[in-house]
Order: structure tokens, then C-alpha cells, then sequence
């Protein structure tokens, strides 16, 4: 993270001048010469979902959502590709690069002008970012980052790092509680392209931060149950609240990451460890209402899946056994923009979270506290606002009916009784309701679970030769470090943290050790 390319890059990204030098000279009135905050916003918030998209395309196929349509892909056998095309280090680059500083010159504005909920807003974002980064990489630079005077960063380890999420997660909720300064709501509208300046929506994100930030250390002496329910209580209280990210699909730089505009996704097939929770095979022989929306059959009207690292044996045209794209139409059939469904269509939105997760949950902490009645309430409403939810991704389809929503509910899908639910009704629920847009969230589950099997019934873990060799028998646990900014300027503290060994990505995290 050399100096000097933070502040090219954090100039370049927005347009805005970040180095005072710069903003000193030649004052051009037609030029801001200061970094107003509603202007950071739109791009800060858009840098969300690019982090998180880019590198769904790993963390996906470690989750099965998806695998590759070839076989033998590094990523499906738990491995990685290393170097400099920083595969699964755009996380990382989007936390310090393009979010990064840009929240200190919008924090800096806000208290400036006194809007102070733009000061709140920039503080929950940074929160969420080092939360979601640090649960992708494990220790991060922390006390040293954006620091301009150094070439060297240390790293700290992941509970100061959870530490400073509460913290600014704190800060944040006492910034959008102030009553004080110049029109809190107003200010935001402009750059808000989320809530419009709702603050008590910010709220409630704020609340979603700390109730992963505290479920995520479910397997610690330390973790609290109560506390997630609090949290959670206090969060999205509606899919309306949902933290939706839109697209307007005018070309591939505002189109959906996942959309055929952009062709991100081509080679990927889902699973049938998905498709298998979908179809009745693992779920009460019930087929889901959602199946249809999500995916589309082969031409031969089956829905099927890709079996991870064995690619699609029918990957032909003519074989009416095919695998679709994601975007629900057959690889015979070039992509093309405006084409597609549910999240793999060019202007669908992309959640960062959603009032199913964050009943998913409580739901999981008042199982674990004994309370099932509780656990039962919470993850049926997760359920059937996953359910209503996918009604509404693709715009152009056709809404599960409302009599189908109330059949599926009573199924045998779906836990009816306090004793009847377990753990892996709520785990595999809410494994579906992330499908795509929370696969970083969802990796956050399958570590803690320790990827068992009696949880997420049908996983299939890679081993032996199917597992990737630098692996040494173990699971994945994590991504590296961006190569092209630690492991070019920073490869000394990389090695004091062990990162440079060929199995690093294996080494377990803080979060979900005992």
C-alpha cells in the first residue's frame, strides 16, 4: 500500500482532490476545490457492491453456489489462483483503495459543515467494510492504514479489528442521533442513493453490522446470544429496509456485475447441492416456489446442477441435458444485455443485506440461547421474506402467488413446530435466502459450522486429489492478501504473518476457532 498510490488512486476514483497540495493551486471555479461528502457517497456506496461482486466470483464456488461449466477448476477444489491479476483481492483493495480514505474526507466534510449524519453514515460504512474485509482475509493492516508517511504496514490481528467495528459502529449511531448542525435529513438526500437520507434506516444497518459482527463469534466463551437478538431487533425491520443497490444498466460500468452485459459470470453453472434444496431432494419432498424464478431447467425441462470440479459432462449444443447460464437461457445463445433473470440480469439490484439474514439470525441465537419458540418465529419470518423477496427481484416476472407462498409455508420445507426446528433448517434456509449477493456471508457460516455436513446436507468437501495440493488435507479458510499492493510493497509483513506460504489460505481464523 505504497503512498503514492493511494492518493493517485483515491483521486482518480472520484474526481475529488485528496491531496491539499493539489487542491492549493490553480483555483479553478468550475473544479470543487473541497470533497463534499454528498458527492463521496454515490461512488462509496457503489465500491460496496464492486468489492464484494468481484470477489463472489471465488467465494461463491467455496460456497457451491455455483461452479465451473469445465472441470478440474482451482477455486472449486478449495484452492486459488496467485498473482498479479489479484483474483480475490478486490475486497481488499476496494476497503483501502476505493472506500478507503474517502470516508476521512467525508467524515472530514460533515463535521466541516455540521451534517453530522453524513459524518454517521461514512463511520457505519467503514465499519461494515472492515467487518466484511476482515472476515474474507483474517488480520489486516488497522493502526497503520492510510497512514501517507509509511511504505511498510504491519498487520493486527482479527480481534482488534472486530474491536474497531464496534467502536465506530458506536460513533456512528451517536453521530445520527445528534439533533444538532444544518438539515441532518437534507443533506444526505442528494448522495444517499440507498435510504434518500433516511437516518433511521442507517440505524438499523448499523445494527445489522453488530449482529454479525457478535454471531460470527458464535463459537467463543465471549459470544452472546442476547446481544445478537438486541441487535437484530433493532435492524431491518421489512425487506423494505433491505440495503438494495441499483443499477441503471446504461453500459457495463453502472450495469449489475452479475448481468450478461457484462459477461462476468458465463462459465459459472449452480450447483446441484443448490438445486437440491430447491427441487424436494433434501428439503421435505417439497419443491420450492423460489426454483423456478432463481433457475432454469435444461432443455429437456430438468432442473439440474454442476457436481463441483467435475465441470458439465453435457456442455455441448444439441444436449438437451445442458446446463443454462445463470442468466436462464442456454450457452448455445450469446449473452446479451437486457437479457437474463432474477440476479443475473443487467439493472437487478444488489443487497448488501436484507431483513431475511438478519432473521436468519436472531433465529440462530435464540436457538442457541434454548429459546426455540422465539427461533421458530424469527425463521419463518426469514423464510417467507425470502420467499417475497425473490417475487421481486426480476421486475418482469411473474410473482410467486400469494397461494403458493402460504402452501410452501405450511410444507414440510419449513420447521411448523418449536421442537420439530433445528439448526439445520435455520443454516440451509438462509443458505438459499444469500444465494449470490451473500456468498461472503455465507462463507462466514460454512467456516463457523466448520463445513459439516450434518448442517448443510449435501455439501460435498474435496478430498484427496480432489482437493487443491497446496491445501495439505485442510479446508479453505480464507483469501490472501492483494497481491499486487502487499505482496509487491508490503511482502515483509506479509511473511511475519504467514502469509507467504503456499497453504496460508488453509490457516483457520480468529472468528470461528474456540
Amino acid at each position: 500500500m505504497k503512498k503514492r498510490l493511494i492518493l493517485l488512486l483515491t483521486f482518480f476514483a472520484f474526481g475529488l482532490g485528496s491531496c491539499k497540495e493539489y487542491l492549493d493551486i490553480n483555483a479553478d471555479p468550475s473544479f470543487p476545490q473541497v470533497s463534499d461528502g454528498n458527492a463521496l457517497l454515490p461512488p462509496i456506496i457503489a465500491n460496496m457492491v464492486r468489492g464484494e461482486a468481484w470477489d463472489t466470483r471465488y467465494v461463491g464456488k467455496y460456497d457451491q453456489y455455483f461452479a465451473s461449466s469445465t472441470s478440474q477448476d482451482s477455486w472449486d477444489r478449495q484452492g486459488y489462483i496467485f498473482g498479479s491479476g489479484d483474483l480475490g483481492g478486490e475486497k481488499w483493495s476496494t476497503h483501502y483503495w476505493r472506500i478507503g480514505k474517502n470516508i476521512d474526507l467525508m467524515i472530514e466534510d460533515g463535521n466541516k459543515t455540521q451534517r453530522y449524519d453524513l459524518v454517521g453514515i461514512a463511520k457505519a460504512i467503514r465499519a461494515w467494510s472492515w467487518q466484511s474485509s476482515t472476515d474474507l482475509y483474517g488480520e489486516m493492516i488497522l493502526k497503520q492504514a492510510w497512514d501517507s508517511d509509511r511504505y511498510q504496514f504491519d498487520f493486527d490481528p482479527q480481534p482488534d479489528i472486530y474491536a474497531e467495528v464496534i467502536r465506530l459502529n458506536q460513533e456512528a449511531l451517536t453521530d445520527l442521533a445528534r439533533t444538532d448542525g444544518k438539515e441532518p435529513t437534507a443533506a444526505t438526500r442528494p448522495g444517499d442513493i440507498v435510504y434518500k437520507g433516511d437516518k433511521a434506516k442507517w440505524v438499523k444497518f448499523i445494527y445489522a453490522t453488530l449482529a454479525r459482527n457478535m454471531l460470527h463469534i458464535s463459537n467463543k466463551a465471549t459470544f452472546s446470544a442476547d446481544k445478537v437478538i438486541e441487535y437484530c431487533d433493532k435492524s431491518l425491520a421489512s425487506n423494505a429496509d433491505n440495503f438494495n443497490v441499483t443499477h441503471r444498466a446504461s453500459s457495463s460500468n453502472d450495469a449489475n456485475f452479475f448481468g450478461p452485459r457484462r459477461g462476468n459470470v458465463n462459465t459459472f453453472r449452480v450447483t446441484d447441492f443448490m438445486i437440491s434444496l430447491l427441487d424436494g431432494r433434501v428439503l421435505g419432498g417439497v419443491v420450492d416456489p423460489r426454483l423456478p424464478l432463481m433457475f432454469s431447467p435444461a432443455p429437456d425441462g430438468v432442473y439440474r446442477g454442476v457436481v463441483p470440479i467435475s465441470g458439465d459432462p453435457n456442455n455441448v449444443t444439441g444436449n438437451v441435458r445442458r446446463l443454462p447460464f445463470l442468466f436462464g437461457y442456454s450457452p448455445a445463445i450469446t449473452p446479451t444485455p437486457g437479457t437474463g433473470k432474477f440476479l443475473f440480469k443487467d439493472d437487478a439490484d444488489h443487497p448488501i443485506i436484507t431483513y431475511s439474514e438478519v432473521q436468519f439470525m436472531k433465529a440462530e441465537a435464540a436457538f442457541r440461547k434454548g429459546d426455540k419458540t422465539l427461533a421458530l418465529d424469527a425463521y419463518r419470518k426469514g423464510v417467507q421474506a425470502n420467499v417475497e423477496w425473490v417475487s421481486t427481484v426480476d421486475r418482469t416476472a411473474t410473482p410467486i402467488p400469494t397461494a403458493e407462498v402460504t402452501k410452501y409455508m405450511a410444507s414440510k420445507a419449513v420447521a411448523q413446530t418449536a421442537d420439530a426446528l433445528t439448526m439445520k433448517d435455520i443454516m440451509l434456509q438462509k443458505y438459499i435466502s444469500l444465494f449470490m449477493h451473500g456468498s461472503l456471508e455465507t462463507w462466514v457460516d460454512l467456516r463457523r459450522f466448520q463445513y459439516d455436513t450434518n448442517i448443510y446436507t449435501g455439501f460435498l468437501i474435496p478430498t484427496g486429489t480432489s482437493l487443491f495440493p497446496d491445501n495439505l488435507g485442510k479446508t479453505v479458510q480464507r483469501m490472501r492478501p492483494r497481491y499486487n499492493s502487499e505482496f509487491i510493497w508490503n511482502r515483509g509483513s506479509l511473511a511475519n504473518i504467514g502469509a507467504t506460504l503456499p497453504e496460508y489460505h488453509t490457516k483457520e481464523l480468529w472468528f470461528s476457532t474456540k
